[in-house]
C-alpha cells in the first residue's frame, strides 16, 4: 500500500525547544522527510530516547514515543522491538547518552543485531548539562570539567560500532539534509542495527567543532562521501581520490599526478563482509584524510529479534507443556491432605 504522507505529518503539535541554530533542526527535518517517503504506516513507527538535547525528539514526532533514561535508549529500544517486530523503532541518542553511561546497551545492542535504527548526534560535548566534555571530545578540548584541556582518548563511533561487529554504519552531517534523508531511508530498510552518526552542531558549548570539515568552502576538499559501487573520488573538482596502498593503507591521492586517474581509484563496496576497508574508511581523519560519509557499511545477518521467534515457534511444536497447568502438574507433584 502507499501512503501519501508529507514530512507535515509526522509533526507534531509541540513547540520545538532546541536553541536557535542547533544542528538537531536539521535532524528532524531531515528524519520526517524520509518517513514520509518510507510507505510505513505512521502507527508502526516508535521513537525512543535517552536524555540528553537530542532525547527531546520524540516529542517533536506524531509517532509513537518513549522518552526514557539516561542511557538506557538502547534497552527499552531493544524491548520494544522484540515485542513488537512489526514496528519501526528507532534510537534518538547523543555521544554522552550512548557511550557514556549507555555504552554498554549501546554495544550489545548492536552485537545482537536488533533491527532498530539509532542515530547518534555527535556534537564531542555534554550540551543539555552545560558543556563538560564527552567521550568523543577531541583530546585537549578545553571544558568546564577539563579546563586544562582532556587528556583522554576520544571513542571513533565508526570504530566501536564495526568492533561490535555491527553490520550498517553511516555518517553524515547535520547541515547536508539531503544526504541525511537518504541515509536515513536507506537504513530503515536494512534489516539489523542500523547506526547513523550525525556530525551535529552545538552552538551554545562547542560551536563550529565540524567547522574545519563542514564549512561551504572547505567541504568538498576535506569529505568523501560515499556511494556503493562508485570510485571514490573527491574535491571542489572531483581532481583527488583514495588508493588502497600495500593493501593495508589507504592514501589520498590528486588525479593526474604520479599517473593516477579514476581507473586507480578504489570503489566503495558497503556490502562486503570483510570489514577492513570499511574499518578504515570510518577511522579517516582530516587533514591526512577526507572524512567519510555516506553509508560505509552495510551487509546482512539474522536479526535477535526474528531468531528470538523462531526459537519459541520451533520449541513450541514440540513442547510436552502446552500451557500453564502442563507445567503446574510437570516434575515432581503432591497432594497435600
Amino acid at each position: 500500500m502507499v501512503y501519501n504522507y508529507t514530512a507535515k505529518d509526522f509533526k507534531s503539535d509541540q513547540e520545538v525547544r532546541w536553541c536557535p541554530g542547533c544542528g538537531d533542526h536539521a535532524v528532524l527535518s531531515s528524519v520526517q522527510k524520509a518517513l514520509a517517503e518510507l510507505s510505513i504506516p505512521k502507527e508502526k513507527f516508535a521513537f525512543i530516547s535517552g536524555i540528553g538535547c537530542s532525547s527531546r525528539f520524540p516529542y517533536y514526532m506524531n509517532t509513537y514515543g518513549f522518552h526514557s533514561i539516561h542511557g538506557r535508549a538502547a534497552a527499552i529500544a531493544s524491548g520494544v522491538k522484540t515485542a513488537n517486530p512489526d514496528l519501526s523503532v528507532w534510537q534518538i541518542t547523543g555521544d554522552g547518552d550512548a557511550l557514556a553511561i549507555g555504552g554498554n546497551h549501546f554495544i550489545h545492542a548492536i552485537r545482537r543485531n536488533i533491527d532498530i535504527n539509532i542515530i547518534l548526534f555527535n556534537n564531542e560535548i555534554y550540551g543539555l548539562t552545560k558543556g563538560q566534555y564527552s567521550p568523543t571530545s577531541t583530546k585537549g578540548l578545553v571544558t568546564k570539567t577539563s579546563p586544562f584541556g582532556t587528556v583522554e582518548e576520544p571513542f571513533s563511533v565508526g570504530e566501536l560500532v564495526i568492533g561490535a561487529k555491527g553490520k550498517f554504519f553511516a555518517r553524515t552531517i547535520d547541515t547536508n539534509v539531503v544526504l541525511s534523508t537518504q541515509i536515513y531511508m536507506e537504513a530503515a530498510k536494512h534489516k539489523g542495527t542500523s547506526v547513523i552518526e550525525v556530525l551535529q552542531n552545538c552552538v551554545i558549548f562547542n560551536d563550529g567543532i565540524h567547522d574545519t570539515i563542514a564549512e561551504k568552502d572547505v567541504r568538498d576538499d576535506r569529505t568523501l562521501i560515499l556511494k556503493h559501487g562508485q570510485p571514490m573520488i573527491f574535491g571542489k573538482n572531483n581532481d583527488k581520490g583514495l588508493i588502497l596502498e600495500g593493501c593495508r593503507k589507504l592514501k589520498a591521492v590528486q588525479l593526474g599526478e604520479n599517473g593516477f586517474n579514476e581507473k586507480n581509484i578504489l570503489v566503495h563496496d558497503a556490502y562486503e563482509p570483510n570489514p577492513g576497508i570499511q574499518y578504515m574508511l570510518a577511522n579517516m581523519r582530516y587533514p591526512e584524510y577526507p572524512v567519510a560519509l555516506g553509508v560505509i557499511r552495510s551487509v546482512d545477518g539474522s536479526t535477535y529479534e526474528t531468531d528470538v521467534r523462531e526459537q519459541i515457534e520451533g520449541i513450541q511444536k514440540t513442547a510436552k507443556i502446552k500451557c500453564v497447568d502442563d507445567l503446574l502438574k510437570s516434575g515432581s507433584t503432591w497432594s497435600v491432605g
